[in-house]
């Protein structure tokens, strides 16, 4: 459909298959003001890379189930510019929210060739998720900063908060230098030949104050899978943290893993620690020896709304 006006209020517009304001979520993106907009989409498969590059930007979808509004598509690091560029959901303006809805990457399902497939890439500021589903294998979730990695500048650290929220991959499949929180998600873990990890989080100066907490989170497997990793560092100062969250058997008993090949082991500068993990696959006495069990004192740093909070007192606790 083409192009509609906007109003300066906050009525919501809708895309889906008929009826609708739009047939794309890209168009409806598209044709938002720089102010922002309420777009909600109807159940239905929407296939199709999605760039939202403005601020304030809503993504709802109709009715209950997350699992019948789906976008998804099918790009790899082999296909495109490499991993960074393969995403199915692009997010780069700040105070983006997704809620009700499924993104997916489906290339595994219909390549034999390993590669990374990424289903969300946000380098966005105070991104919400809530009750979404995000399906991928190898690298589902980028969850990033801005031009942070490697020496690069001006870095600029960036919030991300995922409540209620599906993650599913193998293989590094959270991964990123996102300061991001995960609150009551459900980690699951699919078949891979080699095991796999659930994080590589990607901090590289021990000033950059990025990282990752799992809060109250539940770590569960397809039927069969085992050796999976909390984490191994992407970059020297990986930080990753697991509070009060259930692990399947599962999980390693080491629990962490150190990026094999690299010159200089990352796992003695890496942050990587637990607070009342629970369950099968919650082992402190058997954990890699630089991975550390944290009081009660430390563990209050990485609540949601003190490791999120900013200079801005932003709390995502309250964003619906």
């Amino acid at each position: 459909m083409g192009a509609m006006a906007w109003g300066r209020g906050p009525k919501p517009v809708m895309v889906g298959a008929t009826g609708a304001d739009f047939t794309t979520i890209q168009a409806a993106v598209n044709a938002a003001p720089e102010t922002g907009a309420v777009i909600r989409i109807q159940p239905g498969i929407y296939r199709e890379v999605v760039h939202v590059d403005k601020p304030k930007i809503q993504f709802r979808g109709e009715g209950k189930d997350p699992a019948k509004v789906v976008l998804v598509y099918g790009n790899s690091a082999a296909s495109t510019c490499g991993t960074s560029c393969s995403a199915t959901l692009f997010v780069t303006g700040d105070d983006f929210f997704a809620g009700g809805m499924t993104i997916a990457n489906d290339y595994s399902k219909h390549s034999d060739v390993p590669s990374q497939a990424v289903a969300v890439k946000v380098t966005g500021d105070r991104a919400v998720f809530r009750k979404v589903r995000l399906l991928g294998a190898q690298d589902t979730l980028y969850a990033a900063s801005d031009r942070c990695m490697d020496g690069r500048s001006p870095c600029t650290v960036k919030r991300q908060y995922f409540a209620d929220c599906y993650i599913e991959g193998h293989v590094d499949f959270i991964f990123g230098d996102a300061r991001a929180v995960f609150d009551r998600c459900e980690i699951h873990s699919i078949p891979h030949i080699a095991g796999g990890y659930l994080t590589a989080q990607s901090r590289s100066k021990p000033e950059q104050d990025s990282g990752y907490v799992f809060n109250h989170c539940t770590l569960t497997a397809d039927p069969g899978v085992k050796n999976i990793y909390l984490g191994r560092p992407w970059r020297d100062y990986s930080t990753v943290i697991f509070m009060h969250t259930k692990m399947g058997s599962h999980i390693a008993a080491a629990g962490w893993s150190d990026w094999k090949g690299v010159p200089t082991p990352r796992l003695p500068t890496a942050t990587y620690a637990e607070f009342h993990s629970s369950g099968p696959g919650a082992n402190p006495t058997a954990r890699e020896k630089w991975s550390k069990q944290l009081t009660a004192a430390e563990a209050k740093k990485y609540e949601t709304k003190v490791f999120l909070a900013g200079t801005d007192e932003w709390n995502p606790t309250k964003v619906k």
